[in-house]
């Protein structure tokens, strides 16, 4: 009688023994008998692959700059300096790099050298650059104006002394003044009042669109450095304010 072929050996060398119902590994996909069916037991190889990549993704890489504490999956070598860093500080001056050179002597050199060629093109000596710089400033100064700026009933102060450019327009003095007064300002949109830049003698509102000049230079009632001027909130009927002298009070 002929013997059946049912079933197949383990593959495990030492064991070799024959199984009617061996088991398939799913890491492997070898057959093995009961005794030896884990992947421990037969020493699958792909239980030392996952083992091996489980290990992997726990390292990382320590960030080498000064007070750093991060850490990245890959190494990230300075190829100067040849220490480990993040992401963050992988540049040579991003880590303070000790083997950084930076030519500061190359580059004020360089930096005088075209300077002369300026100086030399142009004809301007050091003496006529200072002469300049001081009329520049003379002239900026002569532009200023000084007003004692009264502020709207109810704020916190009173007034603030302030200087202003002549050649600014009445709605940009009146964001600057809002802006040293940390006066709340929607001039820029649509508002029942606005802030407005009112005379100190006859109340009337300025208009925004006028230079500050123009009113200094004006005959009647002109604005003059040193003096008074009052901001308020009115709406746009309102073109002079009332009651003046409860501010200067």
């Amino acid at each position: 009688m002929a013997e059946l072929d049912i079933g197949a050996h383990c593959r495990v060398e030492q064991c070799r023994q024959r199984d009617f119902l061996p088991f398939v590994c799913d890491g492997c996909s070898g057959v093995f008998c009961l005794e030896h069916r884990s992947r421990e037991s037969h020493s699958c190889p792909e239980v030392t692959v996952i083992e091996r990549l489980k290990s992997d993704s726990h390292t990382s890489y320590p960030c080498l700059f000064k007070d750093c504490a991060e850490r990245e999956l890959v190494p990230v070598v300075c190829p100067y300096c040849e220490k480990n860093f993040c992401l963050r500080h992988r540049h040579q001056s991003d880590h303070e790099c000790e083997d950084l050179e930076i030519p500061k002597s190359r580059m004020a050199a360089t930096q005088k050298l075209v300077k002369d060629i300026i100086d030399s093109k142009t004809g301007e000596t050091a003496s006529k650059r200072r002469k300049g710089a001081k009329n520049s400033e003379t002239a900026a100064k002569t532009e200023r104006i000084y007003f004692q700026v009264f502020l709207p009933k109810g704020s916190k102060e009173k007034s603030k002394p302030m200087f202003f450019c002549q050649q600014w327009s009445i709605g940009r003095v009146i964001d600057f003044a809002a802006s040293l007064a940390s006066l709340k300002n929607d001039n820029n949109k649509l508002t029942p009042k606005k802030l407005r830049l009112c005379h100190s003698t006859s109340g009337e509102a300025l208009p925004l669109d006028h230079i500050l000049e123009t009113w200094i230079a004006k005959e009647d009632c002109p604005l003059y450095s040193g003096g008074n001027i009052i901001l308020e909130y009115l709406n746009d009927k309102e073109q002079f304010l009332k009651n003046v002298d409860s501010y200067l009070e």
